[in-house]
């Protein structure tokens, strides 16, 4: 119970701030742009034509489902690769924050442990992170299937992924906050981490066409434990799609990911135990 309070304590924090209010409005904006801009001919069951900002889409005659499961694919693309940079850099400063001399001190004299605390404050960024893209995932289905009568979990489905990959980006960045309490650093942690985890996804790929070396070998190297933010969109991507999944596969890179942010919660807390205010 603790550490949930913690967690609701950082989400007072945030609704607190008037440009996370802002940063709603604009998600709301950009999505009633997008409803009213975007016409979808439906006749019959199948999708006739399309139209965004008065700009044809195409004219083929499809099945509506079967056209929208291409269109649910590539939104999810957006959201789970948008979402992610944009959350990093949204909620960089909230572990420094927390460590900001005064408060943590306050902080430390409740009854709460250490790793309570770090643990309540990544519950609450991941609830909040999490919260903003299924806002922005569920407005999108919304419109979608207003405009097509088409209801497909596709959207839901890649913010469900985008959070379990920012669990792990995000703990990378409490522990950096907890070594360096630096809101550029946490983002900077976290940015790498997203864009080395990409490249991790191919890492096995890349293998075959980087020549041997010491170059290779440590980028191989540095890349072995990272999650595999690439091939979890990938599966967003063909999950929406209604596309063969590789479920066996899917749950490993979901079991990994939550491994990487496990060990670096771990290690966060190690050094929090040892840190003096």
């Amino acid at each position: 119970m603790r550490v949930w309070a913690i967690a609701l304590d950082v989400l007072r924090e945030a609704s607190s701030r008037r440009w996370l209010l802002a940063l709603g409005v604009a998600v709301t904006a950009a999505l009633l742009v997008i409803a009213l801009s975007l016409k979808l001919e439906v006749v019959d069951g199948a999708l006739a034509a399309s139209h965004l900002f008065g700009a044809s889409l195409g004219t083929d005659v499809r099945a509506a489902e079967v056209a929208m499961h291409a269109v649910f694919g590539a939104a999810a693309m957006v959201i789970y690769y948008a979402g992610l940079p944009f959350g990093v850099l949204l909620c960089a400063d909230f572990a420094p924050r927390l460590l900001a001399p005064g408060r943590v001190e306050q902080l430390l004299s409740l009854p709460l442990r250490r790793g309570e605390l770090l643990l309540g404050t990544w519950l609450g960024v991941l609830v909040l992170a999490t919260g903003a893209s299924l806002y922005a995932a569920g407005g999108l289905a919304f419109v979608l299937g207003v405009k097509t009568g088409v209801w497909a979990p596709g959207p839901f489905i890649a913010a469900a992924l985008a959070g379990v990959t920012f669990a792990a980006l995000y703990a990378a960045m409490l522990a950096a906050a907890v070594f360096v309490r630096s809101a550029a650093l946490s983002g900077f942690v976290g940015l790498a981490l997203y864009t080395f985890g990409i490249a991790g996804s191919y890492r096995l790929q890349a293998k075959t066409y980087l020549a041997p070396g010491a170059g290779r070998e440590i980028l191989l190297a540095l890349t072995a434990a990272l999650p595999r933010v690439a091939a979890l969109g990938d599966a967003a991507g063909r999950l929406a799609a209604d596309a063969p999944v590789e479920w066996p596969r899917l749950a490993a890179l979901v079991g990994g990911a939550l491994a990487f942010a496990l060990g670096a919660l771990a290690v966060a807390e190690l050094r929090f135990e040892w840190k003096d205010y």
